[in-house]
């Protein structure tokens, strides 16, 4: 996978990191300072129930989930930039990326789960934080499958030795 195809990707991840981040202060800041929501709170989607419920905040403390959301995404954005400062990109970083996409996703699954079963409405700001993880981790499960991340990403990063000319004709 060439250098400008990696870093696409990095960009990418880093865009989505930062839209989660903004999307986690919005609602870090509405629950602090009581502010109305921008969302419909009629039918299925129902934003103010969803984040109005006991559900809303970490266990046993006051703080809203969107600060933990908040967090994951500024690790994200840190291990995006990372990855996309990186070259040849560390396999190591790729594989961080995955992992935190990985509890990201369990953290939707359950936070889905809470939303349908628990409480039988959704909220659209964390519904669109939901798809960005996905999509978040979509990106690294691909990177991953295209090989980036290897030692070298492609012939035209490495350099060619002697001796490694000679095996290749």
């Amino acid at each position: 996978m060439t250098f400008a195809r990696r870093s696409v990707a990095q960009i990418i991840l880093l865009v989505l990191s930062v839209i989660g981040i903004g999307v986690s202060i919005y609602l870090t800041y509405v629950h602090y300072n009581s502010g109305a929501l921008v969302c419909t709170t009629s039918g299925l989607v129902n934003c103010e129930r969803v984040l109005s419920s006991m559900y809303s905040v970490v266990p046993g403390t006051s703080i809203p989930i969107s600060v933990p959301g908040l967090l994951w995404f500024l690790v994200s954005g840190a291990l995006a930039a990372v990855a996309w400062l990186a070259r040849p990109a560390l396999r190591l970083v790729r594989l961080a990326e995955f992992a935190w996409c990985c509890v990201g996703l369990l953290t939707v699954l359950y936070l889905v789960y809470v939303e349908l079963v628990r409480l039988h409405t959704i909220c659209a700001w964390c519904t669109s934080l939901h798809v960005i993880i996905l999509v978040m981790l979509l990106i690294t499960v691909v990177s991953l499958y295209n090989g980036e991340g290897n030692a070298y990403d492609d012939e035209e990063d490495e350099e060619v030795l002697p001796s490694k000319a000679a095996s290749r004709r």
